[in-house]
């Protein structure tokens, strides 16, 4: 449990102890994948337009003058195969982590959305009631995590 969420201390009960660190969890999952995503599209993007730089220098300008010597030119090659397969995994890949992000941003966003639907019987006390506020900038400042509104 991350330790900002263990010193709340009398704050919190433990069940929202837990909540909090479930929401956290699934913050760290949807940045991960967020970055992977990113990385794997700039990859995507540039490699493919190197490589169709390559095919416009190598293949386009030189044999432009028949379309037969340019297919030609292509297929003679064996890399060109190689490196239009690794695009395309490429994008695929993209496609996928693109998939998994949105999931786990469905899921952050459905804990967060609980958390804060259920804060008023989370913090049922009144002395509780009064403090929530700072168990809400704590999680907001350390984690990045807003829990006074839904909306994203």
């Amino acid at each position: 449990m991350e330790s900002s969420i263990i010193l709340l201390d009398d704050r919190t009960d433990q069940a929202t102890k837990q909540m909090l660190q479930k929401v956290v969890e699934r913050k760290k999952k949807f940045d991960v994948f967020t970055f992977r995503h990113l990385l794997v599209m700039w990859t995507t993007v540039i490699s493919a337009f190197l490589y169709f730089y390559y095919l416009y220098d190598t293949i386009a300008v030189p044999y432009s003058y028949s379309f037969a010597a340019m297919f030609s030119a292509f297929f003679n090659q064996t890399y060109n195969l190689y490196a239009m397969i690794l695009i395309g995994g490429l994008y695929g890949l993209m496609n996928l982590l693109k998939e998994k992000k949105d999931k786990a941003e469905k899921e952050y966003h459905a804990l967060r959305c609980e958390i804060i639907d259920k804060s008023k019987d989370l913090w049922k006390n009144e002395d509780a009631w009064k403090n929530r506020h700072l168990v809400f900038e704590m999680m907001k400042k350390n984690f990045d995590i807003n829990l006074y509104h839904e909306n994203k």
